[in-house]
Formats: structure tokens, C-alpha cells, sequence
């Protein structure tokens, strides 16, 4: 079948219809191919159609004999997938009418191999929906496509054979479609003016009737709300996986620092104080003693960044260890109630250990209080942590405290931080993560 025409822009280069509905609004629709398009869409919906209805009856029916002796159960629960295959060819035709591309909503499995594929596919939304056109088309669809094209196109089809019925007769004489009798050969071929008048008519009226059809395929088999909502699921998840990466990068940033330039520095601030004991008194003993304070401040500094980084009471004991460590080093008293009886993934155990230690060092610095409680618990598939103080009040996220960057740290979660500061107090800070123990035991 050719493909459509081609036709002149408002710039003088080609400009070629995409879909039906771009072809109607042409003054050269009819020269087009797109009227032929539209009926060969229409007139192939019934072979597909009968074929299958044909594959979901017999499946049915040998799915249905086979369970009574169990056999079966399997081949009934794979008609649930039915829909696929018929989708994919319904897709594949939908290009006789459109030639916008119409991809697949579905998932590529994450595992190989046929049970992974099985899984995806039964998960997801797409598959009921492609079951459902499936049904639709072998039940309705196609007869009603059949009836449209065939009432259109008989009419003006039968107008315009009447010379050559007339001319195969013996008696020179032709039935117009079996309602009037034809004589003479005047009379046949104004028939055929009226026909090829039809016809164009008949052009017109199948080629918004297909691009509907094609539109209901598209809407129930490549749905764009659909497949936006599955990209938008993935780069969600791909997000939680980023995220994951990133801790675990800042894990083994932590333990180089910790067991490589650490312990270096500790072994260079030894090596320093054995040879200060070793100097005579004087400038160069000075200088030594000079280098090994230096080290010294060189060594906190680094033990600081290591627990900025990512704490290793946190990696080995878990939040409310964490948690613990960061009061005992608050600039005010603290009072921490944690009660979380297993450990909680890595990535929200982080990102609720910095936001306490953000929140803490903008009470200690900005609230004016004289103390500070964090508590937190995990309830309802959810991490809960509220820090409150007894300051001043008055935080919002455009002081510069930070609060803005721990939202979107916790938002990659799919968490929630909520901040209540009237003026004159008090303040409360509660994060939300939603998220489930990990399955080992917390370590002792």
C-alpha cells in the first residue's frame, strides 16, 4: 500500500500528514492515500479480530478441560495475559493509519528468563488494560469495523460495477444492488459518476471513523499517561538507587580516611613526640613540638570530617547510637528517645542521622534554648523523628539553615519534613520516611 502524500509547507518543503486527522484538514485529501489507509485499517480489523477471538476461545476452552484435573490452573491464570500479544499486533497495525509511533507501556523485567517476564507483566497496569481491549476488539470491535467499511463502501463500490455486471450478462440488462434493473449502458455509467461521487464521500466519512478507532487502540495500548507514569516511577527508583550508591560511596570515603590517612597522621604524631623526646632543648626541639601540636589539630579535624562524612557509630550500632553520640557533643543538654527494635536500610538511617545533627547545630546556634529533645520511632511502615527545642521560634527555610537542602534529602526517600516555629516558641522539626527493617537483627 503506498505510503501518504507528500504536500508543500508554508516554506516550500515537504510536509507530510502524520495521522488521519492531519489528512482531512488537506484540499487534496482525496488524491491522498489516507482514504485507502483508512479502510484497509477498518477492513483488517476483522481478520485480526476473528483470529483473536479464535486463540482466546480455544485457550479458554482447553485452559477450562485441563482444570478439572489441575492441569489446567496454569493455562487459566496465562490468559490474564492474553492481551499482550494482541496489543503488540494491534500496535503494529495501528501504522496502516497512524504513523506516530505507539510503543509499549510495559516494563523491561529486571531478571531474565521467563518467570521474571510472567511477574513484571501480571504487576502490571497495562496488562489488564491490553486484556480488556483484547476482549473488546474480538467481541465488538471488529464486527462493528466490518459493518462500518462494508456499508460504506458497497454502495458506491456496486454503483460503479454495473457496465462490467452489464457487459458479463447475457441479456445486457444489470440488477443494481438487487433493487433496480439497469438497460442500457447511459444509465450504467452515470451510476458510475454517482458511484465515484460516493465514494469520496464514503472517503470521508471512514477516515475520522478510523482515526477514532485508532485513538481508542492508542488510548488502551500505548496509553502517554501510562507510560509517563512508569518513566516516573523508574526515575524514582533510580533516584532511591543513586541514593544508595552515593552512602555507599561515603562509607568507603569514611573507611579510607579512617584506616589510611588517620592512622598515618597518628603515626606521624608518635613518630614526632619519640623525636621531640630525643631533641635537645632548643629551636629545633621547638619546632618539632611545633609540628606535633600541629598533627594533632591536623588528627581532630580529620576525626571531625570522617564523622561529617558518615559516622561509624552509625554503620556499626545504628541510629539511635548515632543519635546519641551527636546529643553528648550539642552545645545544650539533649534528651534522646529512640526506640527502634531492628535497623532500618542504610540510605534513611543517613539521612535521619544528619538531618538530627543539621537540626541540633541550628538550636545550639540560632533558637536561643536551653534544651533540646529528639525522639523517634518507627510505626506504620514509616521512620517518624521530631526534634523539639524550647527556643525562641521563628525558623523558616529562607534563614539559611539548611532546612531547604535537608527536605530534598529527605524527599529522594519519598519522606516528608515538616517544620512548626511560631515566634516565641517552641520549635519542632518531624521527618517522615517511609521504609522497613532490615531483615538482620540490630548489632550489640
Amino acid at each position: 500500500m503506498p505510503g501518504p502524500t507528500l504536500s508543500v509547507g508554508f516554506y516550500g518543503g515537504p510536509m507530510r500528514s502524520r495521522t488521519v486527522w492531519q489528512a482531512l484538514a488537506r484540499p487534496d485529501f482525496l488524491l491522498t492515500s489516507w482514504p485507502w489507509q483508512s479502510a484497509a485499517y477498518l477492513l483488517s480489523s476483522a481478520p485480526a479480530g476473528i483470529a483473536a477471538l479464535a486463540v482466546i476461545v480455544t485457550a479458554t476452552a482447553i485452559a477450562g478441560a485441563l482444570s478439572l484435573v489441575l492441569v489446567g490452573l496454569p493455562l487459566l491464570v496465562g490468559l490474564g495475559l492474553v492481551g499482550v500479544p494482541v496489543a503488540a499486533m494491534e500496535r503494529r497495525r495501528l501504522r496502516i493509519i497512524d504513523l506516530e509511533p505507539a510503543p509499549s507501556a510495559h516494563r523491561t523485567p529486571r531478571e531474565p528468563g521467563l518467570r521474571a517476564w510472567a511477574l513484571t507483566r501480571f504487576r502490571e497496569q497495562s496488562t489488564w488494560r491490553e486484556l480488556a481491549y483484547a476482549l473488546l476488539f474480538a467481541v465488538v470491535l471488529w464486527p462493528l469495523d466490518l459493518l462500518a467499511a462494508g456499508f460504506a463502501l458497497v454502495v458506491p463500490v456496486g454503483l460503479m460495477a454495473t457496465p462490467v455486471v452489464m457487459a458479463t450478462g447475457g441479456d445486457h440488462e444489470a440488477k443494481v444492488l438487487k433493487t433496480w434493473t439497469v438497460t442500457s449502458y447511459p444509465e450504467a455509467f452515470g451510476l458510475v459518476v454517482i458511484g465515484l461521487l460516493l465514494l469520496g464521500v464514503a472517503g470521508y466519512a471512514l477516515a475520522p471513523l478510523a482515526g477514532a478507532r485508532a485513538a481508542l487502540t492508542r488510548l488502551l495500548t500505548s496509553p502517554h499517561e501510562l507510560a509517563l507514569g512508569e518513566q516516573i516511577t523508574e526515575l524514582t527508583r533510580s533516584r532511591v538507587r543513586l541514593v544508595d550508591a552515593f552512602e555507599a560511596e561515603r562509607r568507603r570515603i569514611e573507611r579510607d580516611l579512617h584506616d589510611g590517612a588517620q592512622q598515618r597522621l597518628v603515626a606521624l604524631s608518635m613518630t614526632l613526640g619519640i623525636a621531640r623526646l630525643d631533641a635537645e632543648p632548643g629551636p629545633v626541639a621547638d619546632l618539632i613540638a611545633k609540628a606535633q601540636d600541629e598533627a594533632g589539630e591536623v588528627l581532630v579535624e580529620l576525626r571531625e570530617l570522617i564523622r561529617g562524612i558518615h559516622p561509624q557509630v552509625l554503620a556499626d550500632y545504628g541510629l539511635e547510637a548515632a543519635v546519641s553520640d551527636a546529643a553528648d557533643r550539642s552545645a545544650i543538654p539533649v534528651d534522646v528517645t529512640i526506640g527502634l527494635r531492628d535497623r532500618l536500610p542504610q540510605a534513611v538511617e543517613a539521612a535521619a542521622y544528619f538531618v538530627v545533627c543539621e537540626a541540633l547545630t541550628n538550636v545550639a546556634r540560632h533558637s536561643g534554648a536551653q534544651h533540646a529533645e529528639v525522639t523517634g520511632r518507627h510505626t506504620d511502615g514509616r521512620l517518624v523523628v521530631e526534634i523539639r527545642d524550647d527556643g525562641q521560634g521563628g525558623a523558616t527555610a529562607a534563614t539559611g539553615t539548611g532546612l531547604i537542602g535537608l527536605a530534598d534529602r529527605v524527599s529522594v526517600l519519598d519522606g516528608r519534613l515538616t517544620l512548626s516555629s511560631p515566634s516565641g516558641g517552641p520549635t519542632l522539626l518531624r521527618v517522615e520516611i517511609p521504609c522497613e527493617p532490615r531483615a538482620t537483627a540490630r548489632s550489640v
